[in-house]
This record gives structure tokens, sequence and C-alpha cells, in this order.
């Protein structure tokens, strides 16, 4: 009897994954399981809510929810949670990791610290606001480019 081809590519994700007859697949990793990640994500978000209402300095709360997402692969599992809205989502996440859209936010962010260290909070705020603007205007348009 021929053993099936473990790299072999059919329609349906489920068949020839290379195991005998009636053997149950293997257990998914625990950062591919949506009973692990949504309560993980509730956790965060309530334990941020909790630490902006009892007054916890905000970069702690934003170092806490950085260093939970990254070892636990949080942001990963909420990326892919948006692609799998149809025809949008896999666009937003494309936008999302464009390499421009990233050192554009980075250089922004390290221009305001600069500019409030030496008092211009008023125009910081005007730039961030122009910032936040021309990213989204870049995310609208790439979304309509690939729709139209």
């Amino acid at each position: 009897m021929a053993q099936p081809d473990p790299h072999a590519h059919s329609a349906h994700p489920l068949e020839n994954t290379g195991l005998p007859e009636g053997e149950a697949c293997p257990v998914k990793p625990w950062w591919r399981n949506w009973k692990v990640m949504l309560p993980l994500w509730l956790a965060i978000g309530g334990l941020a809510w909790l630490g902006l209402h009892y007054n916890v300095d905000r970069r702690v709360i934003a170092g806490g929810v950085v260093v939970v997402g990254v070892l636990s692969n949080a942001f990963a599992w909420l990326v892919g949670v948006i692609a799998l809205v149809p025809v949008i989502g896999p666009l937003i996440v494309k936008v999302l990791s464009i390499g421009f859209i990233w050192l554009l936010n980075a250089v922004g962010y390290f221009v305001s610290y600069v500019a409030i260290r030496r008092g211009y909070s008023k125009d910081v705020l005007t730039y961030r606001g122009l910032t936040v603007a021309l990213i989204i205007g870049i995310v609208i348009g790439y979304v309509l480019g690939k729709l139209i």
C-alpha cells in the first residue's frame, strides 16, 4: 500500500496530513489556539484599563503590554484575526507591515520627544495630528487602490 505524500497539497486543509487513518491530528501550539489567545487579550485589555484607572505610569503599562504581547505572540495572533476579514483584512495587514509606515511613525515619535523637551508642545500636537492623518490617508489610498 502506498504511503500518502506529506508534501502534497489538497483542496481541503485536513486531507493528506500524512497520519495513518483514524489517528487524530497533533494538538496545535498554544499560541495558535483562540481559547488561549482571546482570554489573554481580554486580560491585557483589562489590566491596562485597571492600570489607567489607578493612575499607574503609562510607560509601565505600555511596556507591560509590549512584553506580554511579544513573548506570547499575541500581536501576531491579532494581526492574523484581522487578516481573516474578507477583502479588506489582508489589505490592512499588508499596510500595517509596510516598513515605511513604521519608519515614518518612529521618526515622528523621535521628533516629538525632542520638540517636547524644547518646549514646543502645541506644535507637536499639530505635527502628530498631521502624521496620523497622513498615515490614515496612505492606508485608505492603498485599500482603495487595491479594490478599484
